[in-house]
């Protein structure tokens, strides 16, 4: 007997309440399936988009945005 056919018979002794969970599970098992394999890589999400931030870029606006912090701050 292969999976499917297992399946279908332990299905068919659940009550119609239990049938509705398992069928709600495989949708779950599939959606998640189907939206792990559709990641994309983030490096590309914006390279079509003629986008270029250099690490020098980023290390500048990081400095701007903490620049007002307090860090002499005792705990």
């Amino acid at each position: 007997m292969n999976i499917e056919e297992t399946l279908m018979q332990r299905m068919r002794t659940l009550p119609v309440a239990r049938q509705v969970e398992v069928l709600d599970f495989a949708d779950f098992l599939s959606r998640k399936s189907t939206a792990s394999r559709t990641r994309r890589n983030p490096i590309g999400l914006f390279a079509g988009l003629g986008v270029d931030i250099s690490t020098q870029d980023i290390e500048d606006a990081r400095l701007e945005l903490w620049k007002h912090f307090p860090r002499d701050i005792e705990l």
